[in-house]
């Protein structure tokens, strides 16, 4: 229960950051730099977003540091992540999953790809109590 919480609040922090980062991309960016460049200056910014979730969710729920409890929470965030961006893909803009491929570009979609996949590891590779002091390294 703990685990399937703590994604849950994961995927919550995440796409809320995505939905204000999109909607800046969307009315902003993509008419200033193009679909693009607009989605590849968005990455970094979603990347630093996902790091801070994850290291307060795994605080927060205290996930214990093994693969199943931390890849277990990301995965179920991703999952609602998927469940919610092909919801509104399929029913919301009306199109078909073949069509929503095709229609993303070759290397903004890659890139979307490899965030996808660190959004759902990053529980396992960050750690529950941040950077250790100096005084630990000695």
């Amino acid at each position: 229960m703990q685990t399937l919480k703590a994604g849950a609040l994961y995927f919550g922090v995440v796409f809320g950051a995505g939905f204000a980062l999109g909607t800046i991309r969307v009315l902003w960016a993509v008419p200033a730099f193009g679909t693009r460049v607009a989605e590849l200056l968005e990455s970094p910014l979603m990347l630093v977003a996902v790091v801070f979730a994850a290291r307060w969710v795994v605080r927060r729920f205290s996930l214990p540091p093994t693969i199943a409890a931390r890849l277990g929470a990301g995965f179920l965030a991703l999952g609602f992540l998927l469940t919610a961006e092909l919801t509104m893909v399929l029913a919301v803009r009306r199109l078909t999953l073949a069509d929503y491929i095709a229609g993303r570009d070759p290397v903004a979609g890659t890139v979307y790809v490899l965030m996808l996949l660190a959004f759902a590891a990053m529980p396992l590779l960050v750690s529950r109590h941040g950077p250790a002091s100096p005084a630990s390294r000695t």
